[in-house]
């Protein structure tokens, strides 16, 4: 009995010390990834970096202003039209549907966000470019927003499914109607869990570069409106890593370390929110 709980006791140590030694592994990956970008472009970023133009190549200096709006311009039009077509899916998933009709649509939102990028980007190529015969802020809006809609579909449901069925029994007990129960008990109890969803589908969007090509495509200058082409942190990178020019590849660095940055910088401040204890109200 001796040996034997010594044996278990040798075990457990070693899947312990297996188990940190990964958690490990994969902290310092990302701490080393922050500081190798860190070291290539940190000297790169100063308030020119945020606030001027590109600079033409071979001339030092310029900064990616046109490309930190065009990527936020991207971001919010990809968010208002993937967000919305994900959360309420996900809810007719959790609320409303069949298990044949479920089925369907959970299939086909696994499959979509299981595309290759590249391929959602000659989709709305095809859809959105072609016919205008230009590229546009739009066109790179809608290859995100498509892009977004399954993880925040699937996400909600899940999310909406983790909600006690007693607190549905209780709201449709007192009166309320199936809508109304929805939208001020369901919803608000899983509100947390659908907005990191809706994180975790910017996170997911913020860094492709392949679908822009296809549909922003890229602007050295600003630009106006949502019909033309714009500029955006990923296809910069993409651009200024490839070029010959040395002082183009920190300034790629740099654009990915900025982009990191700002991903990180969401994320914090969308705790900070839920730390202080905001919730949707429950009229």
């Amino acid at each position: 009995m001796t040996a034997r709980l010594r044996w278990r006791k040798l075990v457990s140590g070693f899947m312990l010390t297996l188990t940190g030694v990964c958690a490990a592994v994969a902290v310092s990956t990302l701490f080393f990834i922050l500081g190798y970008l860190v070291y290539h472009g940190g000297t790169s970023i100063n308030w020119d970096f945020f606030t001027k133009l590109p600079a033409p190549a071979g001339e030092p200096g310029g900064g990616m202003a046109n490309a930190i709006v065009g990527s936020a311009k991207l971001l919010l039009l990809g968010s208002l039209f993937g967000v919305p077509i994900g959360f309420f899916g996900g809810i007719y998933l959790a609320e409303f549907s069949g298990s044949s009709v479920a089925f369907v649509v959970r299939y086909a939102a696994d499959l979509l966000n299981g595309v290759p990028s590249i391929v959602i980007g000659i989709f709305a190529y095809a859809l959105v470019v072609l016919p205008f015969k230009h590229f546009s802020t739009l066109a790179g809006a809608f290859a995100l927003g498509l892009m977004m809609i399954p993880i925040t579909l699937r996400s909600t449901e899940e999310f909406l499914h983790s909600v006690p069925r007693a607190l549905r029994e209780g709201s449709m007990a007192l009166g309320a109607s199936k809508w109304r129960t929805i939208r001020s008990v369901v919803v608000p109890a899983a509100y947390r869990g659908i907005l990191t969803a809706i994180l975790l589908a910017l996170a997911r969007v913020a860094g492709e570069t392949a679908p822009l090509l296809f549909t922003a495509f890229g602007n050295r200058y600003w630009s106006p409106g949502l019909g033309q082409p714009t500029a955006s942190l990923p296809v910069m990178i993409y651009t200024y890593a490839i070029s010959p020019d040395e002082d183009w590849h920190h300034q790629a660095w740099a654009a990915g370390l900025v982009l990191l940055a700002l991903i990180l910088i969401v994320n914090i401040f969308a705790r900070a929110i839920l730390a202080r204890g905001s919730a949707i109200p429950r009229s």
